[in-house]
Formats: structure tokens, C-alpha cells, sequence
């Protein structure tokens, strides 16, 4: 397993890409997609040389989300990308992590699959097994 990604929870996604853009130097590397099971706005970012970062946005109805980023928002979760994701929750589960999120389509990889994990420390951990991303800039 190999690290794809660091997610960040953001209020605003709008904001959020100017704030990355002027501080870090990232730029948009996918366009806004929904993501209706995980019910967030989801943006990529990119830096060359560096982890894409991904930003989310909660819908009005994913109440947890939305008292998070009320609360400041910030990091959210740390993504792994492995070969085949059953695999990779069964490899996880048996090393003491907590399946959140079975297998299941994400919008935001082009309907691949992503898994969500708990991990010791509360680190919470997506798994996909695909480097795809849906609405990807030209």
C-alpha cells in the first residue's frame, strides 16, 4: 500500500482551493464532484513533486461533517491505494482496524471502489485501489 492522498474537510471548497492555491501552491487538479453516498463536495489538488491533497465539502445533510467544519474543519483522512481493495480490507481488518465504510462505489474515482477504516490513534483511512478520478481538468 502506497499513500494516494491526504484529505482535508473545508466549509467552503471555493475558499478552500484559494487558501491552498496562496499559501501551498497547489491547483485544481479534477473539477467538483459529488460524491452522494459519502454525501460531500470533493475537489483534488495537485503540486508537482507532492501528494495530491483532496478537499471536502459535507452536503447540508451529512450533519457530523457539518459540525466539523463548523468547528475549523481540517484534516479528515489519509487515503491508501493497494492493489485490490477486498484484499485490502481484509489485510486491514486483520491488523486490528475497524471497517467504517465497506466497499463501494466513489464518484469522486470514477465509481471505482473506496473503503473507510479506523485505525489506532482515531486516524481515519480511505482505501481505493484505482489512481482514476472523476472530472479530471484539461
Amino acid at each position: 500500500m502506497v499513500i494516494d492522498h491526504i484529505c482535508f474537510a473545508v466549509k467552503d471548497l471555493k475558499e478552500g482551493i484559494a487558501y491552498w492555491e496562496r499559501v501551498f501552491g497547489y491547483t485544481p487538479k479534477t473539477g467538483m464532484v459529488i460524491n452522494t453516498l459519502q454525501k460531500v463536495k470533493v475537489v483534488f489538488l495537485k503540486k508537482d513533486n507532492s501528494l495530491e491533497i483532496k478537499l471536502i465539502e459535507p452536503l447540508e445533510d451529512n450533519v457530523s461533517l457539518v459540525n466539523f467544519v463548523n468547528r475549523g474543519g481540517g484534516f479528515h483522512h489519509i487515503c491508501f491505494r493497494c492493489n485490490q481493495i477486498d484484499e485490502g480490507v481484509k489485510e486491514l481488518k486483520e491488523k486490528g482496524l475497524i471497517t467504517l465504510v465497506p466497499p463501494q462505489p466513489g464518484e469522486a474515482f470514477n465509481n471505482n471502489k473506496i473503503a473507510f477504516l479506523l485505525a489506532k490513534y482515531g486516524i481515519n483511512i480511505e482505501l481505493i485501489d484505482t489512481a482514476e478520478r472523476a472530472e479530471l481538468l484539461t
